[in-house]
C-alpha cells in the first residue's frame, strides 16, 4: 500500500524504538546504543543492538534488521499494513485506508511466507530422520558437521512425489503450494513434490525470512542443481543467497576495520567460505550476475571480490559480470576479481589449503580495469601502430560503456597509460627502460628518474594506503616530513586531515576516500602492480611495520648517511653495474665525511 507523503514518517517519529523493543527484550544501555538478547532466535550473550538516534535494531547473530514497523512485523508475525496499524493505534494516528486488493495481496504474501517456513522446516525434519541418512552422508563427506548444517538450514526432500504435500495439507492449499514453488502440476498429470532426492538449501530474502528453495540431487539425475520456480516471492535474478547473513557480517567486521562482500557461484562455496570465517560470501543462484544483484552487492561494500570457479565456465561468467558492471560503475563503486587454481573452486582451496590459501587468494584480487585491460590485450601484439591503435578502439568502446563521466575519464587514462607503456616496451631498447614508467602520455622528452628521497617518500605513503591503522601513531612524524613533491604533499594533508576527523578506516575505504576527493592519479600511481613492493614484505606484523617506518624515515633525515642506506637497499634488490657505481660514490662520500658505521660494508 502507498502511504500519502510524510505518514509513516510521523509514525516512525511517534514510536520509541528501544521503549517498542523493550517490552519482548531486556535491553542495557551501552554508549549510545541498547544491546540485549536477540528475540528471533536463541542465544546466550547478546548480539542484538537498538540505535535510537538512528531508529534502528540489529542482530550480528542472525541478520535480523528493521525499524520500528519492521521489529513489528517480526516480533507479531504481522504484515506490512497489520504493523502500521497497530502502530498507529498506539500513537495516536489515522491510517489512510487500503484497498482491498492492497489488503488481499498483503494476505497472500504473508500465507506464501508461512508456507516456505513450514516446507523448510520439513526438509529439516527429513535430514535429521532416519530417511536423510544418504543426505548427511554426504554433507559430512563435503567437510560440513552437525551445527554448520543446522545453523544454514539444510534439508532433504525424500524421493518421494508426496511427502511435502502430505506434510503441508491440508493447513495449506494445493493452489498456494504450487504458487509457493513447492508443488508442481504436470499436463494432464497428479500433482507432485517440486523437489524430490535432493539435499535442500533454504533461499532467504533481506530479513532472512524463507522464500525458496535450492536442490542438489544425489545421484546422477539432472539438473544437478535446481531452484524454486520464480514466484510471488522469488525472482532468481533478485536474491543472492547468503546475503542476510553477509549484511550481518559486514556491519561487524567494518566495525573491526575490515569489511568486503565475496562472490562466490554455489551454495556449498558460500558455506565453506562462512566456515572458514569469511562470513561475508554470497552467490547468485545458478545465473550470471543481474544488474540488481550487482546493485545489492554494492549495497554491502563498496568493491566486493568475485571468486568465480578457476574453469572455464567460471571464467565466463566473470567476463559476463565485468562487462555488466561497466555502465553500473559510480566514484568509490567497482569490482574485484580474486583468480582461483585452474578448475578450483572456493570449497575446494580451503579444504586443500585452509583459510591460509584463500587469504593469499583474495589479496591478490585485481581491479576490474586491470582485467578489462588484460582480456582486451590477451595473446595479441601490440607492436606495431595499427594493432595499438585496434586494441585502442576495443578499450575506449569499453570506457564508452560507462555512464558516469568521471569514472569514464579515469578509465580511458588508464587504458592510455597502458597503452603508452605497451608501445614502448615493443621498441627496441625497451629493456632498458622498463622500469621508468610514466603516468600519463607526454609531448615532451621523459622526465628524469625518481631521486632516491621520492621513491622513500612514495613508500612511507604507500605503507599507509596499505596500512592505515599505522596512521595514528606516526601522524606527527607525517606532519613534519619534509614533502616537496605537490602531489605527494596533497595525499600528505589529505591523509593527516581525514585522520583527525577520525580514524578506523581499512586500506580499502581509505584508498576509495582519497579517489573521491581528487586523488585518484596520484594513488593509482602508488599502488600500481610494477611498482617495487618488496617493503611491505617487511611490514607483516605491527612491530615489523613500525620498524620499517622508523627505518625509512631514519634514511630520508639522515643525509649522506642515508643515501648510503638507499643506494645499499637498491642494490641488494637489483644488482647491476649502475647499482653497484650507485653504492660506491655513496660511500665514498660517507667516508670522506669520517662516518663510519653499520650500513658501511
Amino acid at each position: 500500500m502507498a502511504f500519502p507523503p510524510g505518514f509513516l514518517d510521523e509514525l516512525r517519529g511517534r514510536i520509541s524504538l528501544s521503549g517498542l523493543v523493550s517490552r519482548r527484550v531486556k535491553l542495557v544501555r551501552r554508549g549510545r546504543e541498547f544491546a540485549g538478547l536477540c528475540p528471533f532466535h536463541h542465544e546466550k550473550t547478546p548480539s542484538f543492538y537498538v540505535v535510537e538516534d538512528k531508529a534502528f535494531f540489529h542482530c550480528f547473530g542472525c541478520g535480523a534488521h528493521g525499524d520500528v514497523i519492521g521489529f513489528m512485523m517480526r516480533a507479531d508475525n504481522l504484515d506490512f499494513i497489520e504493523a502500521v496499524e497497530k502502530l498507529a493505534g498506539e500513537a495516536g494516528l489515522v491510517v489512510p485506508q487500503a484497498t482491498s486488493r492492497e489488503r488481499e495481496r498483503a494476505h497472500r504474501q504473508k500465507s506464501l511466507l508461512e508456507a516456505t517456513e513450514a516446507a523448510a522446516a520439513f526438509y529439516e525434519g527429513q535430514l535429521w530422520s532416519t530417511a536423510g541418512a544418504r543426505a548427511r552422508e554426504y554433507l559430512q563427506g563435503r567437510g560440513l558437521d552437525r551445527q554448520t548444517m543446522r545453523s544454514f538450514r539444510l534439508g532433504w526432500a525424500p524421493d518421494d512425489r508426496q511427502a511435502l504435500r502430505r506434510a503441508l495439507v491440508p493447513e495449506f492449499s494445493d493452489p498456494l503450494l504450487i504458487e509457493a514453488g513447492l508443488l508442481r502440476e504436470p499436463e494432464g498429470g497428479k500433482l507432485s513434490d517440486y523437489f524430490r532426492n535432493r539435499v535442500m538449501f533454504p533461499i532467504s530474502d533481506r530479513a532472512g525470512r524463507v522464500i525458496a528453495f535450492g536442490g542438489r540431487v544425489l545421484g546422477d539425475g539432472q539438473p544437478k542443481y535446481l531452484n524454486s520456480p520464480d514466484s510471488a516471492l522469488f525472482e532468481k535474478g533478485r536474491v543472492l543467497y547468503g546475503w542476510s547473513a553477509a549484511r550481518a557480517a559486514v556491519i561487524r567486521d567494518r566495525e573491526a576495520g575490515s569489511a568486503g562482500a565475496i562472490v562466490a557461484e554455489g551454495y556449498m562455496d558460500v558455506i565453506a567460505l562462512h566456515r572458514a570465517g569469511f562470513s561475508t560470501a554470497v552467490a547468485p543462484l545458478g545465473t550470471a550476475l543481474t544488474e540488481f544483484q550487482l546493485q545489492e552487492l554494492w549495497r554491502l561494500t563498496p568493491e566486493p571480490v568475485l571468486c568465480f570457479d578457476g574453469d572455464a565456465a567460471g571464467q565466463r561468467a566473470a567476463g559476463r559480470a565485468m562487462r555488466r558492471a561497466l555502465p553500473l560503475l559510480r566514484p568509490g563503486l567497482s569490482l574485484l576479481f580474486a583468480a582461483l587454481p585452474a578448475g578450483g573452486d572456493p570449497d575446494c582451496v580451503i579444504r586443500q589449503g585452509g583459510r591460509d590459501a584463500f587469504e593469499q587468494i583474495l589479496a591478490a584480487a585485481r581491479p576490474l580495469s586491470t582485467m578489462l585491460w588484460e582480456c582486451e590485450l590477451g595473446a595479441s601484439r601490440v607492436d606495431t601502430p595499427e594493432r595499438r591503435a585496434a586494441l585502442e578502439r576495443r578499450l575506449m568502446e569499453n570506457a564508452g560503456l560507462i555512464a558516469d563521466r568521471s569514472v569514464q575519464a579515469e578509465y580511458r587514462r588508464f587504458f592510455r597509460d597502458r597503452l603508452f607503456d605497451a608501445g614502448r616496451s615493443a621498441r627496441p631498447g625497451a629493456q632498458r627502460s622498463a622500469q621508468r614508467r610514466v603516468s600519463f602520455v607526454r609531448d615532451g622528452p621523459e622526465p628524469p628518474p625518481r631521486s632516491g628521497g621520492r621513491i622513500q617518500r612514495e613508500n612511507l605513503l604507500r605503507m599507509l594506503l596499505h596500512l592505515p591503522w599505522l596512521i595514528d601513531e606516526v601522524a606527527e612524524d607525517l606532519a613534519a616530513l619534509d614533502m616537496p613533491e605537490p602531489e605527494l604533499d596533497s595525499l600528505r594533508r589529505e591523509i593527516l586531515e581525514r585522520d583527525a576527523v577520525g580514524s578506523g578506516l581499512d586500506a580499502g575505504a581509505l584508498q576509495q576516500h582519497l579517489v573521491e576527493n581528487g586523488l585518484a592519479a596520484t594513488v593509482e600511481r602508488l599502488l600500481l602492480p610494477s611498482v617495487d613492493t618488496t617493503f611491505l614484505v617487511r611490514c607483516s606484523d605491527p612491530v615489523s611495520a613500525r620498524k620499517e617506518w622508523v627505518r625509512v624515515t631514519r634514511m630520508l633525515s639522515g643525509g649522506d648517511r642515508g643515501v648510503l642506506a638507499e643506494a645499499t637497499d637498491h642494490l641488494i634488490s637489483n644488482v647491476c653495474p649502475q647499482s653497484w657505481e650507485r653504492f660506491l660514490a655513496a660511500r665514498e662520500r660517507v667516508l670522506q665525511e669520517g662516518w663510519q658505521g653499520e650500513d658501511e660494508t
